[in-house]
């Protein structure tokens, strides 16, 4: 299953019965702490529900994440209906994100009645996870909008108990909650960082009409809160937690502020020590993976980013990859005098040229080709020869 390509939702129905998306949990509690587990409830799923295996390849976060979203809110359906079958299902899904709108820009013109409820629904997951909604800074967008799924899912599992229920007021009030939650939690650091002071700027803008967690409409506000679920509520925990993070010591405004935030709404003493040892739990486990709320350079960032980017594209093409060059002739000479000394710029025009003929050949890989895709392949001429050495063992250059 490859959720980057068209069809993995028919893969995934055709690969799991659908008893086997509920049946493992005995509780929608045990289903909340699996999907916690892969990284899904802090906006970087790293594994699927269960560790569930899905696919051969090596799926990225956003992969994963579509996964995990997917099997959410079959979960909640299934929960619910346990009698009725997939096609319902996605149709059922496909009926609440029409409802709610979510999925800009321009939602609606992703469904198209000449396709299947199943390609209408892989449309608007990949449009849902590449919202931006209330968060304009690029930097932390994709990780607030990874958190905020779970709103979905949260919305979704009371509407397929009550379809009649004001779904898009819903969504966005606890929307609101979750951003106000975090919010307050990073207000509460006794000295708050650079980024801290990012993050707070950004969130109130999003609020439009921030808060103040002493005042009376915060207090209004975690009251609202007492009335829902406990799924919500933990839910809510988890993020506060997200927002003290950062730094990964918490000072006593933030114990008092996590203490009397429980209280307010009604959850239970200590549930909020024992999110942030799941999350301290979590990011030990993964720590080579992920960096949670670390400001970094945007530059070494969007390097990083399209490194990742470039690693998987040359994984999932390697044996096409390895004939190509093989065939190459020229273009594998200078790829291994590359390892060994900076090419001249006359070489430098061959291999570009050269290996956009090669990318030709492998449509995975046309994205090269693409304006703007040419300036990706420096890091193309530096991974190649470190990730496919069986190229190269037997053509070492004399320079």
């Amino acid at each position: 299953m490859n959720p980057s390509s068209a069809g993995w939702i028919n893969k995934f129905i055709k690969e799991f019965e659908k008893t086997s998306l509920w049946s493992p949990f005995d509780s929608d509690l045990a289903f909340y702490t699996a999907l916690k587990s892969s990284g899904f409830i802090y906006g970087m799923s790293l594994s699927s529900i269960g560790n569930k295996v899905v696919s051969p390849l090596q799926l990225t976060q956003e992969e994963f994440t579509k996964i995990n979203l997917l099997h959410s809110l079959l979960y909640c359906y299934f929960k619910a209906h346990p009698d009725h079958e997939y096609p319902q299902a996605i149709e059922k899904v496909v009926a609440f994100y029409q409802q709610i709108g979510k999925g800009k820009p321009g939602l609606l013109q992703k469904l198209s009645f000449s396709k299947s409820p199943a390609e209408n629904l892989e449309a608007i997951i990949n449009a849902r996870l590449h919202e931006n909604g209330h968060i304009e800074n690029t930097e932390i967008t994709s990780l607030f909008t990874y958190v905020l799924l779970y709103i979905d899912v949260l919305t979704f599992h009371n509407y397929v108990r009550d379809s009649a229920t004001k779904l898009k007021e819903n969504f966005e009030t606890l929307e609101l909650m979750a951003v106000q939650s975090c919010a307050w939690s990073l207000e509460s650091k006794e000295k708050p960082k650079k980024y801290d002071l990012v993050v707070i700027d950004m969130l109130q803008s999003a609020l439009k009409t921030p808060i103040a967690f002493a005042s009376a409409s915060g207090q209004t506000l975690t009251t609202q809160i007492q009335s829902l679920g406990d799924l919500a509520k933990q839910f809510f925990v988890d993020v506060c937690c997200l927002g003290i993070w950062d730094d990964k010591v918490l000072d006593a405004q933030e114990i008092d502020f996590l203490d009397h935030y429980e209280h307010r709404i009604g959850f239970a003493k200590d549930r909020a020590k024992h999110s942030l040892q799941d999350l301290r739990e979590f990011s030990q486990q993964h720590a080579t993976k992920i960096k949670l709320f670390e400001h970094a350079n945007p530059i070494k960032h969007l390097y990083k980013t399209s490194s990742d980017m470039v690693k998987l594209m040359i994984l999932r093409n390697k044996n096409r990859l390895i004939k190509e060059l093989l065939e190459s002739g020229e273009l594998l000479k200078l790829l291994t005098l590359s390892t060994v000394r900076d090419l001249n710029p006359e070489e430098k025009q061959k291999v570009k040229e050269q290996l956009l003929d090669v990318c030709k050949t492998i449509p995975s890989l046309t994205l090269f080709l693409l304006p703007g895709g040419s300036l990706l392949l420096p890091i193309m001429v530096k991974l190649i020869p470190k990730m496919l050495p069986s190229a190269f063992n037997d053509n070492a250059i004399d320079d």
